[in-house]
Parts: C-alpha cells; sequence; structure tokens
C-alpha cells in the first residue's frame, strides 16, 4: 500500500521510528529506509500482535494507515516501583541524593557478636577458596555455622561484586537442614548474578521461584533493571510481557515503573518511544512524563531535550507539578543556566505551584554554581520563613560549588556551620573535598574525620582516592587505601579492578598490574577490551624480548665454545704463565723480524742509488767523448 506524502509524514512525526519501519516493512521504493532496527522498532516485531499478523500474512505483510497505528499501539504492562527502584522525587534531585544500593542490611542484629562472628567466619573461608569449588562446598560444610535469613543476606551483602562466592553460599544455605530461602535472600542472589551478567543462572532461581509460589512484581522488575543496566533494552521489555505469564497484575503503576526502570540507565530514548506506543493502553498522567523528563534532565543532562520534552508536555495537556519543575531547575542548575533556572522559579511561584524543598536546594545550588553565594545564603534565609529548614542537601548544594571554584577555606566554613547546627555530612560532602584538595595527608586526615562522623566511605570513595593518589604516584597510599577496602566490609569490582590496574599500568608499575589482572579474571570479571589490548601487547613484547635474549645467550655459548676448540689445539693444558710468555717472546721476535727486514730494505735501497750514479757517470763520459771525436 502507497502513503502520502503528508500522511507518511503525520505518521512519523506522532509515532517516529516505529511508524517509519512499519512503513518501510511494506518494501516501498519510494519511502523504505535502510536503516538498522532501533531497540524499540525490535520490540514491535516482538510485540503478540505484530505475531500474529505476520503468522497470518506471512512475509508480504502490507501495513494500513489503521494497521500502523495499531500496531504503533500495541505493547504490554510494566512494573511498579515496589522498593528496589529509587522513588521518583528522589532521583529527582540536584546534587541531592545518595545512590540506593543493591542490597540493603533490612535485619537488626548487627550487634549480636556471634553473629558478627559468623558472617566473618564465612567471609574467611570465601576469600581462601575459589567459589564454585567443591572446596570451597566443603569448608563451608566443616565450618559448622548455623545458617539463618539474616545470615545469607549480610553475606551476599558483602560479597555482591563476586557472583562465584555469593552463588556458593546461595547454595550451600539452602542445602542446609531446616532451612529455606526467604522472599529477600532470592532477590539479593538475583539482583547480584543479573548485574554481573549472569542471566541464565538468575531465571533458573525465578523458576524455582514460580515452583514455590514466590514470583512478585518486584522479582521481575530486578530483571528489567539489571537487563537495562546492561543495555539489552529488547530483553527487558521482553521481560516486562512476561508479567502475563506469572499472572501478575498489569496497570499503570506496573508501566511507569518499566519506565523508571530504563530512564535510570539512561535508555531514555526508548522509554519516551514506549510512553507513545502505549497512548491507547495506559492513559497519560503527569507521573509518567516526569519519569521521563527526569530521565532527559537528570540522567541524561541535556538541556535541548529536556526543553523539547516540556513542550510536548504541555502540547498533550499535561500539567507540571512540582516533580516537573524541580527536574527542570535541576536540569538548568547543572548546565550553569542561572537565568532559566531563576525564570522557571517565577514561573512556578506565579501559576500557583509552591516551591518544596528540594526546588529551594536547586536553586541555591545554581546562585552558589553562579558565584552568587550570597544570594544563595539569602535564599536559605527565605526558606526558613516559609517553614523548610535547610539539610545536609542544602549545604552540599553550597559546599560542592565552592569547592569547584577552589574557594576550599569558604567551604570549609559552611561545613563548620553545617555541623554546629547538628546536620550530619553525606558521603556527597567529603567528596566535594577529596575533587580538590592536592595534599595526600589532608585527604587522609579528612578520611579519618569522615569516618568519626560515621559517615562510611564507598566502593566511589576508594576509586577516586586511588585515581588521584595512582596520578601522584604515591603507590604506599595506593596499596593502602586498597587493604583498607576490606576493612569496610567493601569487595572490588570490576570498576575497582579497572582503575587500579590502569593506574599501575600507565606509571609504569606493570609487573603490579599485570598481577592484579590476572586476579580480576580469576573472580569471574571481565576485564574492559582496552585493558585485554594493553596486557596482549606487553606480553607479546615481553615474549619478543625474551625470545631475542636467549638467541644473544646462545651466540655467547658458541663463541666461547669455539675460543675454548682453539685452545685446546694450540696447547691449551700449559699453564697460563708459561702461554703468557711464550706470546710475549713471539710479539719480541715479530718485531726483531720486522726491524730487520726493515734494514735489509735499506741497504737494498743504497745499493741501487749507487749503480744508478755510476751508470749516469759512465753515460755522460760517453757523450763527451762521442763530441770530442
Amino acid at each position: 500500500m502507497s502513503f502520502g506524502v503528508k500522511k507518511y509524514l503525520k505518521l512519523c512525526r506522532q509515532y517516529g521510528s516505529i511508524a517509519r519501519f512499519c512503513i518501510s516493512y511494506n518494501a516501498n521504493p519510494c519511502l523504505n529506509h535502510p536503516r538498522t532496527l532501533h531497540t524499540s522498532q525490535k520490540i514491535v516485531i516482538n510485540s503478540p500482535f505484530f505475531s500474529t499478523v505476520h503468522n497470518s500474512w506471512g512475509t508480504n505483510i502490507e501495513f494500513s494507515e489503521t494497521l500502523v497505528r495499531r500496531v504503533c499501539s500495541i505493547s504490554k504492562g510494566g512494573l511498579r516501583d515496589d522498593g528496589v527502584m529509587e522513588d521518583l522525587e528522589e532521583s529527582s534531585d540536584s546534587e541531592n541524593e545518595e545512590e540506593p544500593q543493591t542490597l540493603k542490611k533490612k535485619h537488626g542484629n548487627m550487634k549480636d557478636e556471634g553473629f558478627v562472628r559468623n558472617v566473618d567466619s564465612i567471609l574467611c573461608i570465601l576469600n581462601g577458596v575459589e567459589g564454585l569449588s567443591p572446596e570451597a562446598r566443603l569448608a563451608l560444610e566443616k565450618s559448622g555455622v548455623v545458617v539463618s535469613s539474616d545470615l545469607v543476606e549480610e553475606v551476599l551483602a558483602r560479597v555482591r561484586n563476586d557472583w562465584k562466592s555469593a552463588y556458593t553460599v546461595f547454595l550451600w544455605a539452602g542445602s542446609q537442614e531446616g532451612y529455606k530461602h526467604n522472599l529477600r535472600v532470592y532477590h539479593s542472589i538475583i539482583a547480584i548474578l543479573g548485574k554481573l551478567k549472569q542471566f541464565n543462572l538468575a531465571w533458573g532461581l525465578i523458576r524455582e521461584m514460580k515452583d514455590r509460589g514466590m514470583v512478585t512484581r518486584q522479582t521481575l522488575l530486578i530483571m528489567i533493571r539489571r537487563y537495562s543496566a546492561a543495555g539489552d533494552v529488547g530483553r527487558a521489555v521482553r521481560t516486562f510481557h512476561g508479567l502475563e505469564k506469572f499472572k501478575l497484575k498489569v496497570d499503570i503503576n506496573a508501566f511507569q515503573g518499566l519506565l523508571g526502570a530504563l530512564c535510570r540507565y539512561k535508555n531514555v530514548e526508548d522509554a519516551e518511544k514506549l510512553l507513545y506506543l502505549n497512548k491507547d493502553v495506559f492513559n497519560y498522567e503527569t507521573k509518567s512524563f516526569n519519569i521521563v523528563l527526569n530521565g532527559w534532565c537528570n540522567l541524561i543532562i541535556s538541556v535541548v531535550e529536556a526543553k523539547r520534552f516540556w513542550k510536548v508536555m504541555m502540547n498533550n495537556g499535561i500539567t507540571p507539578d512540582v516533580t516537573s519543575y524541580s527536574s527542570m531547575i535541576c536540569c538548568f542548575s547543572k548546565a550553569g543556566n542561572l537565568h532559566d533556572v531563576l525564570k522557571l522559579f517565577d514561573d512556578m511561584k506565579n501559576r500557583g505551584c509552591a516551591p518544596d524543598l528540594k526546588v529551594y536546594n536547586s536553586v541555591v545550588y545554581a546562585l552558589a554554581k553562579g558565584k552568587c553565594v550570597k544570594e544563595a545564603y539569602n535564599l536559605l534565609n527565605v526558606m526558613t520563613e516559609k517553614g523548610f529548614t535547610p539539610n545536609a542537601v542544602t549545604y552540599n548544594s553550597l559546599i560542592k560549588p565552592l569547592c569547584k571554584a577552589l574557594r576550599v577555606k569558604d567551604a570549609y566554613k559552611v561545613f563548620a556551620e553545617m555541623l554546629q547546627k547538628g546536620h550530619a555530612p553525606s558521603i556527597r560532602t567529603f567528596h566535594a573535598f577529596f575533587n580538590v584538595l592536592r595534599d595526600s595527608k589532608e585527604i587522609l586526615k579528612l578520611m579519618e574525620k569522615m569516618i568519626e562522623n560515621k559517615c562510611n566511605p564507598t566502593i566511589d570513595t576508594f576509586l577516586m582516592l586511588i585515581r588521584k593518589f595512582c596520578r601522584w604516584r604515591q603507590y604506599e597510599n595506593v596499596f593502602k587505601l586498597w587493604n583498607d577496602m576490606e576493612k569496610h566490609r567493601l569487595n572490588p569490582d570490576r570498576s575497582a579492578y579497572t582503575v587500579l590496574i590502569h593506574g599501575l599500568f600507565l606509571n609504569s608499575k606493570v609487573e603490579e598490574a599485570y598481577r592484579y589482572y590476572e586476579e580480576m579474571k580469576a573472580k569471574g570479571f571481565s576485564p574492559e577490551p582496552k585493558t585485554d589490548e594493553i596486557f596482549k601487547v606487553w606480553i607479546a613484547g615481553k615474549e619478543s624480548a625474551a625470545s631475542q635474549l636467549s638467541k644473544l645467550k646462545m651466540k655467547k655459548v658458541q663463541e666461547s665454545s669455539e675460543v675454548r676448540k682453539v685452545e685446546n689445539i694450540s696447547g691449551s693444558a700449559m699453564p697460563k704463565q708459561t702461554k703468557d710468555r711464550q706470546f710475549n717472546k713471539g710479539k719480541i721476535f715479530f718485531v726483531y723480524q720486522k726491524q730487520q727486514n726493515k734494514g735489509q730494505f735499506n741497504r737494498k735501497e743504497k745499493d741501487m742509488a749507487s749503480k744508478e750514479r755510476q751508470l749516469n757517470k759512465g753515460k755522460s763520459l760517453f757523450v763527451s767523448q762521442k763530441h770530442q771525436n
């Protein structure tokens, strides 16, 4: 079926690349686009409606306008945020909230000495053997530790970056008599396996949960998040379609959970297209648009895309709320666009939308970043008058821009005021200082203060400082921090090993870097292609140098053997002193012979000269006699 140009453009404007794909599927020479399938186009092909049409018509599908609209609007449900994803309001903050951890400690018996001792003994066993090995299983069986759900959760949280060790503990605990895994333990191990791309094992556990009737929407949401983190949006959406197979309810909350999972890992373009495709299935809501807007504003941080999507919201009749304004103000503040921040802040108040604490924090950050520190302090007073108490996030919004502007003394003053008013500093507070400090002693002193304030360093803290000390070539501090990670119950992950290996390699510590490279692979982490390449080149060069060295050694051996042969022929059995005397005699004789030969040559020359004189004399006598005659 041929489409007119106007109709084609109308469909493409409304449905984007999906419509172009459907129309191109007709093999119309005028409109066929030689482009690879986008992720959302693959979703169309994998959708049940498309499969039904394809099976009925075969490969000769001809999309009419109605059919294009139908395919573009078909998509099955989504997942609701059940606690694993951070709330939209939390994720929309500019500089504010900490990144949520995959696994959280939800039990309260951490102060029990016996519990801590059992956890440490299991971790000690896992450090001494390779995960998934018979030795590890045997050592755990002999440990005598009584298994509980809290114990398994805590151990999994400690080894969450080593899937082999985590899976070994999970299997061992599941085989103990009188114990069965609960839902939290299943979710913990599935999150670990998904994070390290062991999806087949994760699905095996989900099937096991299905047999026990334990699968929830949160279970599949974990898988959707892990596929989104891996950049596999197609499988994330197929997992979303699997909700119906598990007889789970699909509603607008579920769909918003899917959008949130995609946006959180920067698949914002795909999330926006899914929002448009499902217009007829799930009605447009402000929260759905806020999720995508938050993705453009706080994850992609694109002012152009944020403004474009803001207009799309207005055109579709979506009234922005405080969350919408918060996302836009955060985006403008991060981009350093103070004019737009203040303009939108005033527009928000004129529309009768009262700013909340997060909006105030974002404006404070924008003012401080724009070197309007005095105005930022004035806004703190306005916040207090409006009934909002400045929190740690508010002070961080002042400290971070001051540190970036290298006004460290002013930042320390704000930090002192923060402590004086009883606000506990967060990890972001200390990271702001670590980024700009140039003295190793001051950094280590601040880290001690950080621990005193019960703000435990994260893996990102150690990576930041390891990278910094590698640049400064302070290797003692590098290895000290690497060993301190274990004291703070942090296990190095793939990114940690990559930072350490590259830092050592680029500073000519190649042997140490290679040792950690082998350790990284032994723990089941796949190195980055760049890491593999540099070590392949280094190993090849090392082997080439070794082969050349061996050739030189062989050459020296051959030369020494030839010398020995010559010595044997010339009577090498004589003492050394005798050989030296003979050599000196020969040398003297040679000089004497040379001098004698030179004397004989001189005598011959004299004889020839006298003969020549006599001949000349005879010639002259003959000539004179001839003249007389």
